[in-house]
Protein backbone atom coordinates (compact mmCIF):
# COMPACT_ATOMS: atom_id res chain seq x y z
CA UNK A 1 0.00 0.00 0.00
CA UNK A 2 3.00 2.12 0.69
CA UNK A 3 6.37 2.17 1.92
CA UNK A 4 7.97 3.49 5.40
CA UNK A 5 7.39 7.08 4.19
CA UNK A 6 3.97 7.20 4.24
CA UNK A 7 1.91 9.42 6.37
CA UNK A 8 -1.20 7.97 8.57
CA UNK A 9 -3.27 10.16 6.36
CA UNK A 10 -1.56 8.55 3.05
CA UNK A 11 -2.85 5.65 4.61
CA UNK A 12 -5.91 6.71 5.56
CA UNK A 13 -6.61 8.05 1.91
CA UNK A 14 -5.55 4.43 0.35
CA UNK A 15 -7.90 2.93 3.07
CA UNK A 16 -10.81 5.26 1.60
CA UNK A 17 -10.46 4.61 -2.09
CA UNK A 18 -10.71 1.05 -1.41
CA UNK A 19 -13.48 1.47 0.27
CA UNK A 20 -15.03 3.52 -2.82
CA UNK A 21 -14.74 6.93 -0.47
CA UNK A 22 -14.04 9.72 -2.55
CA UNK A 23 -13.97 12.80 0.09
CA UNK A 24 -13.26 14.83 -2.83
CA UNK A 25 -16.82 14.27 -4.19
CA UNK A 26 -19.69 16.26 -4.14
CA UNK A 27 -21.69 13.34 -2.68
CA UNK A 28 -19.63 12.70 0.59
CA UNK A 29 -19.43 16.40 1.12
CA UNK A 30 -23.58 16.25 1.17
CA UNK A 31 -23.22 13.04 3.51
CA UNK A 32 -21.56 15.16 5.76
CA UNK A 33 -23.76 18.10 6.04
CA UNK A 34 -26.76 15.08 6.14
CA UNK A 35 -24.81 13.65 9.25
CA UNK A 36 -24.13 16.97 10.99
CA UNK A 37 -25.69 18.55 13.99
CA UNK A 38 -26.48 21.59 12.04
CA UNK A 39 -28.76 19.57 10.07
CA UNK A 40 -30.68 17.49 12.84
CA UNK A 41 -31.28 20.85 14.09
CA UNK A 42 -33.46 21.75 11.31
CA UNK A 43 -37.06 21.14 10.96
CA UNK A 44 -38.43 18.12 9.86
CA UNK A 45 -40.09 19.04 6.27
CA UNK A 46 -36.31 21.35 5.80
CA UNK A 47 -34.77 17.76 6.17
CA UNK A 48 -37.32 16.24 4.57
CA UNK A 49 -37.32 18.63 1.57
CA UNK A 50 -32.96 18.72 1.94
CA UNK A 51 -32.64 15.09 1.73
CA UNK A 52 -34.87 15.04 -1.86
CA UNK A 53 -32.72 17.54 -3.02
CA UNK A 54 -29.31 15.83 -2.22
CA UNK A 55 -31.07 13.27 -4.72
CA UNK A 56 -31.65 15.41 -7.69
CA UNK A 57 -27.74 16.80 -6.97
CA UNK A 58 -26.02 13.86 -7.01
CA UNK A 59 -28.19 12.35 -10.07
CA UNK A 60 -28.01 15.18 -12.39
CA UNK A 61 -26.06 14.59 -15.21
CA UNK A 62 -22.98 16.26 -16.74
CA UNK A 63 -20.50 15.50 -19.70
CA UNK A 64 -18.26 13.69 -16.82
CA UNK A 65 -20.46 12.12 -14.99
CA UNK A 66 -23.31 12.54 -12.17
CA UNK A 67 -22.77 15.91 -10.25
CA UNK A 68 -22.87 13.68 -6.98
CA UNK A 69 -19.36 11.77 -8.30
CA UNK A 70 -17.26 15.51 -9.19
CA UNK A 71 -14.97 16.67 -6.95
CA UNK A 72 -16.03 19.82 -5.42
CA UNK A 73 -12.90 21.69 -6.02
CA UNK A 74 -13.75 21.92 -9.96
CA UNK A 75 -17.40 22.97 -8.85
CA UNK A 76 -17.79 26.85 -10.22
CA UNK A 77 -20.56 29.05 -10.22
CA UNK A 78 -21.11 28.99 -13.74
CA UNK A 79 -21.20 25.56 -13.91
CA UNK A 80 -23.62 25.51 -11.02
CA UNK A 81 -25.41 28.50 -12.76
CA UNK A 82 -25.45 26.70 -15.69
CA UNK A 83 -27.34 23.60 -14.03
CA UNK A 84 -30.05 25.97 -12.49
CA UNK A 85 -30.92 27.15 -15.59
CA UNK A 86 -31.12 23.82 -17.15
CA UNK A 87 -33.41 22.94 -14.60
CA UNK A 88 -35.71 26.10 -14.66
CA UNK A 89 -35.88 25.64 -18.48
CA UNK A 90 -37.83 22.06 -18.12
CA UNK A 91 -40.58 24.24 -17.05
CA UNK A 92 -39.82 23.36 -13.00
CA UNK A 93 -38.47 26.96 -11.93
CA UNK A 94 -39.80 25.94 -8.02
CA UNK A 95 -37.94 23.01 -8.15
CA UNK A 96 -34.56 24.95 -9.92
CA UNK A 97 -35.16 27.13 -6.91
CA UNK A 98 -35.61 24.70 -3.94
CA UNK A 99 -32.40 22.98 -5.31
CA UNK A 100 -30.17 25.99 -5.29
CA UNK A 101 -31.53 27.26 -1.71
CA UNK A 102 -30.42 23.86 -0.73
CA UNK A 103 -27.27 23.50 -2.44
CA UNK A 104 -26.40 27.03 -0.91
CA UNK A 105 -26.72 26.67 2.35
CA UNK A 106 -25.02 22.93 2.17
CA UNK A 107 -21.85 24.29 0.46
CA UNK A 108 -21.42 27.62 3.27
CA UNK A 109 -21.22 24.82 5.75
CA UNK A 110 -18.89 22.82 4.25
CA UNK A 111 -16.60 26.24 3.76
CA UNK A 112 -16.80 26.94 7.25
CA UNK A 113 -16.07 23.22 7.92
CA UNK A 114 -13.03 23.05 6.00
CA UNK A 115 -14.35 20.35 3.19
CA UNK A 116 -14.54 22.60 0.41
CA UNK A 117 -12.30 26.28 -0.29
CA UNK A 118 -15.62 28.15 -1.75
CA UNK A 119 -19.49 28.09 -2.59
CA UNK A 120 -19.80 27.70 -5.90
CA UNK A 121 -23.62 28.59 -5.31
CA UNK A 122 -23.13 32.43 -3.31
CA UNK A 123 -24.38 34.73 -5.76
CA UNK A 124 -26.18 32.61 -8.39
CA UNK A 125 -29.41 33.83 -9.70
CA UNK A 126 -32.84 32.49 -8.81
CA UNK A 127 -34.68 31.10 -11.55
CA UNK A 128 -37.72 33.34 -12.24
CA UNK A 129 -40.90 31.44 -10.49
CA UNK A 130 -44.41 32.12 -12.29
CA UNK A 131 -47.06 33.29 -9.77
CA UNK A 132 -49.92 31.04 -9.36
CA UNK A 133 -52.47 31.87 -7.09
CA UNK A 134 -55.34 29.81 -8.06
CA UNK A 135 -58.30 29.60 -6.49
CA UNK A 136 -60.65 26.31 -6.49
CA UNK A 137 -64.24 26.89 -7.56
CA UNK A 138 -66.96 25.89 -4.85
CA UNK A 139 -67.59 23.28 -7.79
CA UNK A 140 -64.08 21.49 -8.07
CA UNK A 141 -64.07 21.59 -4.43
CA UNK A 142 -67.15 19.63 -3.67
CA UNK A 143 -66.30 17.47 -6.61
CA UNK A 144 -62.81 16.74 -5.29
CA UNK A 145 -64.13 15.80 -1.42
CA UNK A 146 -66.71 13.41 -2.63
CA UNK A 147 -64.82 12.02 -4.83
CA UNK A 148 -61.86 11.34 -2.27
CA UNK A 149 -64.63 10.46 0.32
CA UNK A 150 -66.15 7.79 -2.22
CA UNK A 151 -62.11 6.27 -3.07
CA UNK A 152 -61.37 6.30 0.40
CA UNK A 153 -63.49 3.39 1.40
CA UNK A 154 -62.22 0.87 -1.73
CA UNK A 155 -60.10 -1.43 0.34
CA UNK A 156 -56.27 -0.34 0.13
CA UNK A 157 -54.44 -1.34 -3.50
CA UNK A 158 -56.91 -2.09 -5.24
CA UNK A 159 -58.05 -0.17 -8.43
CA UNK A 160 -59.48 3.09 -8.53
CA UNK A 161 -58.78 3.54 -4.28
CA UNK A 162 -57.17 6.30 -2.54
CA UNK A 163 -55.67 6.41 0.88
CA UNK A 164 -59.21 7.32 3.64
CA UNK A 165 -57.04 10.20 4.82
CA UNK A 166 -57.61 12.77 1.86
CA UNK A 167 -61.08 13.41 2.77
CA UNK A 168 -60.31 14.58 5.76
CA UNK A 169 -57.28 16.24 4.82
CA UNK A 170 -59.19 18.65 2.48
CA UNK A 171 -61.60 19.64 4.41
CA UNK A 172 -59.76 20.49 7.39
CA UNK A 173 -56.77 22.43 5.17
CA UNK A 174 -60.33 24.45 4.12
CA UNK A 175 -61.91 24.78 6.58
CA UNK A 176 -59.31 25.53 9.29
CA UNK A 177 -57.48 27.58 6.53
CA UNK A 178 -54.66 25.38 7.49
CA UNK A 179 -51.32 24.12 4.80
CA UNK A 180 -50.79 20.58 4.58
CA UNK A 181 -47.81 19.77 7.18
CA UNK A 182 -49.60 21.87 9.77
CA UNK A 183 -53.00 19.14 9.24
CA UNK A 184 -51.29 15.99 9.32
CA UNK A 185 -48.78 16.87 12.59
CA UNK A 186 -52.07 17.55 14.84
CA UNK A 187 -52.32 16.12 17.81
CA UNK A 188 -55.27 15.03 19.79
CA UNK A 189 -54.91 17.88 22.27
CA UNK A 190 -56.17 20.08 19.17
CA UNK A 191 -59.53 19.09 20.03
CA UNK A 192 -61.03 21.27 22.50
CA UNK A 193 -64.71 21.94 23.71
CA UNK A 194 -65.10 24.85 21.77
CA UNK A 195 -63.09 24.42 18.39
CA UNK A 196 -60.59 22.97 17.02
CA UNK A 197 -56.90 24.14 18.27
CA UNK A 198 -54.29 25.13 14.86
CA UNK A 199 -50.43 24.94 15.26
CA UNK A 200 -49.35 27.22 12.14
CA UNK A 201 -46.01 27.34 11.32
CA UNK A 202 -43.48 30.00 9.55
CA UNK A 203 -44.47 32.58 12.45
CA UNK A 204 -48.27 32.67 11.93
CA UNK A 205 -50.41 32.44 15.05
CA UNK A 206 -52.55 29.94 16.11
CA UNK A 207 -56.53 30.16 16.61
CA UNK A 208 -59.34 28.21 17.65
CA UNK A 209 -61.85 27.25 14.98
CA UNK A 210 -65.23 26.79 16.50
CA UNK A 211 -67.13 23.51 15.37
CA UNK A 212 -69.30 23.03 12.97
CA UNK A 213 -70.91 19.27 12.13
CA UNK A 214 -68.86 19.53 8.48
CA UNK A 215 -65.25 20.02 10.78
CA UNK A 216 -66.61 17.66 13.14
CA UNK A 217 -67.91 15.22 10.81
CA UNK A 218 -63.81 15.19 9.17
CA UNK A 219 -62.34 15.10 12.84
CA UNK A 220 -64.48 12.24 13.88
CA UNK A 221 -63.48 10.06 10.92
CA UNK A 222 -60.22 10.86 11.35
CA UNK A 223 -60.02 10.12 14.62
CA UNK A 224 -61.92 6.76 13.99
CA UNK A 225 -59.98 5.53 11.13
CA UNK A 226 -56.56 6.08 13.24
CA UNK A 227 -58.22 4.18 16.36
CA UNK A 228 -58.82 1.47 14.04
CA UNK A 229 -55.72 1.32 12.87
CA UNK A 230 -53.97 1.06 16.36
CA UNK A 231 -56.20 -1.70 17.94
CA UNK A 232 -55.80 -4.07 14.56
CA UNK A 233 -51.81 -3.05 14.76
CA UNK A 234 -52.29 -3.76 18.72
CA UNK A 235 -50.26 -0.57 18.88
CA UNK A 236 -49.74 1.26 22.56
CA UNK A 237 -51.65 4.78 23.12
CA UNK A 238 -49.76 7.45 24.67
CA UNK A 239 -51.51 8.21 27.93
CA UNK A 240 -51.58 12.24 26.77
CA UNK A 241 -53.67 13.72 24.09
CA UNK A 242 -50.61 15.68 23.09
CA UNK A 243 -48.65 12.86 22.11
CA UNK A 244 -51.54 10.92 19.92
CA UNK A 245 -51.53 11.73 16.38
CA UNK A 246 -54.19 12.32 14.70
CA UNK A 247 -53.11 11.47 10.82
CA UNK A 248 -51.04 7.98 10.69
CA UNK A 249 -50.28 5.86 7.75
CA UNK A 250 -51.30 2.21 7.70
CA UNK A 251 -49.24 0.94 9.67
CA UNK A 252 -49.90 3.30 12.54
CA UNK A 253 -47.18 5.61 12.41
CA UNK A 254 -47.00 9.39 11.60
CA UNK A 255 -47.88 10.20 8.39
CA UNK A 256 -45.06 11.83 6.21
CA UNK A 257 -45.15 14.90 4.43
CA UNK A 258 -43.89 13.48 1.15
CA UNK A 259 -46.42 10.72 1.29
CA UNK A 260 -49.82 12.78 1.92
CA UNK A 261 -47.82 15.06 -1.11
CA UNK A 262 -47.78 11.73 -3.45
CA UNK A 263 -51.18 10.84 -2.06
CA UNK A 264 -52.75 14.24 -2.98
CA UNK A 265 -51.30 14.17 -6.57
CA UNK A 266 -52.95 10.45 -7.17
CA UNK A 267 -56.04 11.92 -5.84
CA UNK A 268 -55.69 15.22 -7.96
CA UNK A 269 -54.50 13.16 -11.29
CA UNK A 270 -57.40 10.18 -10.80
CA UNK A 271 -60.22 12.87 -10.12
CA UNK A 272 -59.22 14.42 -13.71
CA UNK A 273 -58.98 11.28 -15.03
CA UNK A 274 -62.10 10.16 -14.70
CA UNK A 275 -64.02 13.28 -15.04
CA UNK A 276 -64.88 13.89 -11.64
CA UNK A 277 -63.31 17.84 -12.40
CA UNK A 278 -61.36 19.04 -15.28
CA UNK A 279 -57.71 19.85 -16.10
CA UNK A 280 -58.42 23.62 -15.36
CA UNK A 281 -59.94 22.85 -12.33
CA UNK A 282 -56.65 21.44 -10.98
CA UNK A 283 -55.48 22.58 -7.83
CA UNK A 284 -52.96 21.94 -5.16
CA UNK A 285 -52.96 21.16 -0.82
CA UNK A 286 -52.01 25.05 -0.70
CA UNK A 287 -54.66 26.63 -2.88
CA UNK A 288 -57.02 25.26 -0.09
CA UNK A 289 -55.62 27.45 2.49
CA UNK A 290 -56.24 30.38 -0.08
CA UNK A 291 -59.66 29.27 -0.76
CA UNK A 292 -60.76 29.27 3.03
CA UNK A 293 -59.19 32.81 3.99
CA UNK A 294 -60.79 33.79 0.68
CA UNK A 295 -64.27 32.43 1.55
CA UNK A 296 -64.03 33.86 5.00
CA UNK A 297 -66.76 36.13 5.86
CA UNK A 298 -65.65 39.66 7.01
CA UNK A 299 -63.18 42.19 6.21
CA UNK A 300 -59.63 41.72 5.72
CA UNK A 301 -59.02 42.57 8.99
CA UNK A 302 -61.46 39.05 10.12
CA UNK A 303 -59.70 37.35 7.57
CA UNK A 304 -56.35 38.07 8.24
CA UNK A 305 -57.21 37.08 11.93
CA UNK A 306 -58.77 33.63 10.99
CA UNK A 307 -55.56 33.20 9.02
CA UNK A 308 -53.19 33.61 11.44
CA UNK A 309 -51.28 35.73 9.56
CA UNK A 310 -48.94 38.27 10.92
CA UNK A 311 -48.61 40.80 7.93
CA UNK A 312 -51.65 41.91 6.59
CA UNK A 313 -49.23 42.12 2.93
CA UNK A 314 -50.22 38.34 3.37
CA UNK A 315 -53.69 39.24 2.59
CA UNK A 316 -53.00 40.16 -1.19
CA UNK A 317 -51.74 36.49 -1.62
CA UNK A 318 -54.37 35.00 0.28
CA UNK A 319 -57.60 36.76 -0.44
CA UNK A 320 -58.44 36.95 -3.84
CA UNK A 321 -61.89 37.84 -2.85
CA UNK A 322 -63.32 41.21 -5.33
CA UNK A 323 -64.79 43.59 -2.92
CA UNK A 324 -68.09 44.50 -3.78
CA UNK A 325 -68.44 48.74 -3.27
CA UNK A 326 -70.91 51.13 -4.53
CA UNK A 327 -70.95 54.04 -7.57
CA UNK A 328 -69.75 57.31 -7.02
CA UNK A 329 -72.61 59.20 -7.58
CA UNK A 330 -74.31 61.23 -4.51
CA UNK A 331 -78.10 60.59 -3.01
Amino acid sequence: MADASALMSDLHRVMEQLAGIDRRSLDFVMEQFEASEKFKGLAPATQAGYKKYRKVASKFPTAAGPLGTLAVRGLTAPLMQKIIDKIASQGTPTKANSLLRYLRRMFRWAKNRGFCETNPCAGLEQATERKRRRLPTDDALRKLADFALERGKITAHRKGALAPYLWPSVEIMYLCRLRGIEVITLMEDAELPEGLMTNRVKGSLDNIVAWTPRLRKAWDAIKLRRDTIWVAKRIPIPMHAKDRIIFVNQTGGPLAKSSFDSAFQRLMKLAIAEGAITEEQRFGPHDLKRKGITDTKGTRDVKQQASGHKSRQMMDVYDLEVPVVGTSEKH
